[in-house]
């Protein structure tokens, strides 16, 4: 990672920040990763496998407070899952030009920012039933994109799960969380197969990680309402959508 010391310090005092916003409404917080470690200049070789690296930590934990509270929908998250993650895996193996990623991954925050602003609606009190070919279409091209971008894919099916009125705001958190946790674990099996190597810095940044994650997960499942969470999370998705798409 091509760091001093003294931004090192900074960029870590802002990760676990990061972390509680997503961890708040069930996401690992990739997206936010990735600006983040793009704003420190960090080596873009390291940046897609570490953010995947942070997405198991911070959604695995998010998911647990979420399934503790009842938000979780297994059924839901298996019509995804099942071809996602091997497209996950899929993704993982192919390398992308840095900046292309980057910019795809801006344009795909886009849509989350609009949903979290309820551009696309708010949440509506009927669920409709998601049919399985649903399930997997939706999967597969999300689980694709997570491993080839290097993102949990949560930030972008729990936008579809509620414009589609599959589920309401914690149980697509809920449903996201494992769903970014899966497409993590499947994207970083590519990155290893193609014979990436993690950062020794990396177990500092996963307990930070950790640490924001818990306590986003614990207000958001708990304390924190769908309206503030919401907000907060938007803020962070402006952020990095801006740096992501104009600032290489």
């Amino acid at each position: 990672m091509m760091i001093d010391d003294l931004n090192f310090l900074i960029f870590l005092g802002i990760l676990p920040v990061i972390a509680f916003l997503y961890a708040g409404v069930g996401h690992g917080g990739a997206s936010g990763y990735l600006a983040l470690m793009s704003l420190f200049s960090m080596a873009p070789e390291t940046m897609k496998p570490t953010a995947l690296l942070l997405n198991l930590f911070v959604a695995g934990t998010s998911f647990f407070f979420y399934y503790k509270e009842g938000y979780f929908n297994k059924k839901l998250f298996l019509y995804f899952a099942i071809s996602s993650i091997p497209m996950a895996y899929l993704g993982g193996l192919i390398t992308v030009d840095a900046s292309l990623y980057k910019i795809i991954l801006g344009i795909l925050l886009i849509f989350a920012i609009l949903k979290m602003l309820n551009v696309f609606g708010k949440e509506n009190e009927v669920i409709r039933e998601v049919k399985l070919w649903q399930g997997l279409l939706v999967g597969g091209v999300i689980g694709f994109f997570s491993g080839l971008i290097g993102i949990g894919g949560g930030i972008i099916l729990s936008p579809v799960i509620l414009l589609l009125h599959w589920g309401k705001m914690k149980e697509a958190a809920a449903v996201s969380a494992l769903f970014i946790w899966v497409n993590s674990a499947a994207g970083l099996a590519g990155q290893f197969t193609n014979g990436i190597v993690l950062n020794k810095q990396s177990i500092l940044m996963v307990a930070l990680a950790v640490i924001g994650g818990f306590l986003g997960s614990y207000y958001g499942s708990k304390k924190m309402s769908n309206k503030n969470v919401r907000y907060m999370l938007t803020v962070v998705l402006i952020a990095a959508s801006v740096k992501l798409i104009f600032i290489q």
